[in-house]
């Protein structure tokens, strides 16, 4: 039975043979390992291109600002599962990853496709980019939802990560599309919402990525890589001086219970 589409059967990432590993046309021993940073090797596989300087100064930023925010939910939900299962450490991180949604960790994503659909529509249009932004903004407002990339429970008054990520880009002369929204959106808000918002750091993410030239459909593997690298430090950590039980107890603690209605 076919499911889906059945041509294109190829790879250009990788391939080996006995006396060889090839990855993205270059040989691993000879050309990459001892010569390529990581962060180059990260952006060659999800690009297939070299990165230059300064789309691996932002790709080397973005992932420090991205990976560690002390005991957010994925690195809780991972320290729990290594407190119940200490052999599974692959199991604690992958715990940690699977929560990477649109609220916490994964949102650079949805911010990014919020941008990118927002200048789609502009152009299709042949409105301003302001316009588009404000009939954007009402439209999720009239829906409830939150604006992609804007507030934050802790830095009500500014998210130091995006306030940095956003001067680098200015310091280093990053400009496109994606900040420009970016930056409309939060002029438009008072209009659009009858407040301002600071920009968060899943909203400068996105922006600065994008028009480093970073694939959309990949932004949300930034947060995942980068996590994961907090992921490892917070189960070293757990294995020595272990909290998770810690945390279950206090879970525990803080919720009552409530008998069900009856019916």
């Amino acid at each position: 039975m076919r499911i889906g589409k059945q041509d294109n059967a190829y790879t250009s990432i990788c391939t080996s043979d006995e006396a060889s590993i090839t990855v993205r046309g270059l040989d691993l021993t000879s050309e990459i390992m001892g010569k390529l940073d990581f962060t180059t090797y990260f952006w060659l596989l999800v690009t297939g291109q070299m990165p230059d300087e300064r789309q691996k100064f932002f790709a080397n930023a973005v992932l420090c600002a991205i990976a560690e925010h002390s005991l957010v939910p994925s690195v809780v939900a991972a320290r729990m599962t290594m407190a119940a299962a200490p052999e599974a450490f692959h199991g604690a991180v992958a715990a940690g990853l699977l929560g990477c949604g649109s609220v916490v960790l994964g949102s650079a994503e949805v911010a990014g496709r919020f941008y990118a659909a927002t200048i789609a529509a502009a152009e299709e249009g042949g409105q301003s980019l302001r316009d588009t932004a404000i009939e954007s903004v009402k439209a999720l407002r009239a829906e409830k939802k939150a604006i992609p990339g804007f507030g934050h429970p802790q830095h009500s008054a500014g998210d130091p990560r995006a306030n940095r990520l956003l001067a680098l880009a200015a310091e280093h002369d990053l400009h496109g599309p994606h900040l420009t929204m970016l930056r409309t959106i939060e002029e438009i808000l008072p209009e659009a919402i009858g407040r301002p918002l600071p920009i968060n750091v899943n909203g400068a993410i996105p922006a600065v990525m994008l028009d480093a030239g970073f694939p959309l459909a990949a932004l949300k593997g930034i947060s995942l890589l980068a996590r994961t690298a907090s992921l490892i430090g917070h189960l070293q950590e757990e294995s020595e001086r272990p909290i998770g039980f810690i945390l279950s107890g206090a879970a525990a603690a803080r919720i009552d219970y409530v008998p069900a209605p009856e019916t």
